[in-house]
């Protein structure tokens, strides 16, 4: 029987802090990635096996993946590199988990799912903080009236900063349209078109629509067809969002990505550990019904990092410990709305 856990991508920022708190754990994962170095000098810092391998070729990443039960895959961004590890899992009959928030990962994978289900295994995008507190928030709030119609998501972050492989793949995505749900399909909005007022901690803050990854997610745990994520920020980043509508065609080149992308790498890797510990995160979500219905409810949550290792983690273990249902999964689909509270930190408040 398959055993064995590969952590891909171990030594950018939360792959190394995954592969740190699974080590203080006492798993014993392969650590793996691109560089033979930087892996080799974590694994020796974390007394842990690794192997070494660049994701060019399917079939010699097959290979190196074929005694392993579980791939849990940190090595962004996922729109580059998840399809030659979704193939080569299918191939060597191992399981995938990524850490990925980008929705055109999350469809690309879905339509896998008749061919995961013949390869005997289960594909689980999103297996951090994008998307599994929003992940089960909308499978909780669909269970709460009958008929849901609608789902409005929003994200509220307090202190922290971004790693360098959110802020590349944020990068990678500047002078794209904003992207919604309706009617069941992924419409497109110009940006800081779609805003609202949403309640975080007894006051009402202004929110802005953005490509969160649960316009994927939560569509195919819930079957909601008209789903929008909001994110909580400043009014002269909304503006900004804006004005990016009528600049987008230069934002979209390669030129402009590069130089921002290399001016990212120049700074901090991510918050350190002090600033995990004082930062937090706020879900708070809406469904409708037909009737006129509403239901509202907030997860209180950790900083998102954190919460990534510790959800992606804990998939990872239960996923080792038991055969997981085959085909492309959602975390709600396969743990259920609860899954989220058993983290320290967490609790879910009804409104």
């Amino acid at each position: 029987m398959k055993e064995g856990l590969l952590i891909y991508g171990c030594y950018g920022y939360t792959g190394k802090l995954i592969s740190e708190m699974a080590a203080k754990a006492g798993m014993k994962p392969v650590l793996s990635g691109r560089d033979e170095q930087k892996v080799a000098a974590l694994a020796k810092s974390l007394n842990l096996d690794y192997v070494a391998f660049p994701l060019d070729n399917e079939d010699a990443v097959a290979e190196k993946l074929k005694d392993f039960k579980v791939v849990l895959h940190c090595a962004g961004p996922f729109i580059y590199t998840s399809a030659i590890m979704v193939r080569a899992c299918m191939k060597a009959k191992t399981h995938y988990l990524d850490i990925t928030g980008e929705y055109q990962v999350f469809e690309r994978i879905f339509k896998l799912n008749d061919a995961a289900v013949t390869a005997g295994v289960m594909l689980m995008p999103g297996v951090g903080f994008d998307v599994v507190p929003t992940d089960c928030l909308s499978l909780y709030l669909s269970e709460q009236i009958g008929n849901v119609i609608s789902l409005d998501l929003a994200l509220f972050m307090s202190g922290g900063k971004l790693s360098h492989g959110t802020a590349i793949t944020i990068a990678e995505n500047l002078g794209e349209a904003c992207v919604a749900r309706r009617d069941g399909k992924l419409v497109k909005f110009p940006n800081g078109k779609l805003i609202r007022s949403i309640p975080i901690r007894e006051e009402e803050k202004q929110a802005v629509a953005i490509s969160w990854g649960d316009i994927s997610t939560a569509y195919r745990t819930t079957g909601i067809p008209n789903i929008t994520v909001y994110n909580v920020l400043p009014q002269k980043l909304i503006d900004g969002m804006k004005l990016s509508n009528y600049l987008g065609f230069i934002m979209r080149t390669r030129l402009v990505k590069n130089f921002l992308i290399n001016k990212i790498k120049k700074r901090p890797a991510g918050p350190d550990e002090a600033q995990r510990k004082s930062s937090s995160s706020i879900v708070w979500g809406e469904v409708k019904n037909k009737a006129g219905g509403v239901h509202r409810a907030t997860l209180y949550l950790p900083e998102g990092y954190t919460l990534t290792a510790l959800t992606a983690l804990k998939i990872a273990q239960l996923v080792m410990e038991k055969e997981p249902p085959h085909g492309s999964k959602t975390p709600a689909q396969v743990f259920g709305s609860d899954f989220i509270l058993q983290f320290e930190g967490v609790r879910r408040k009804d409104q």
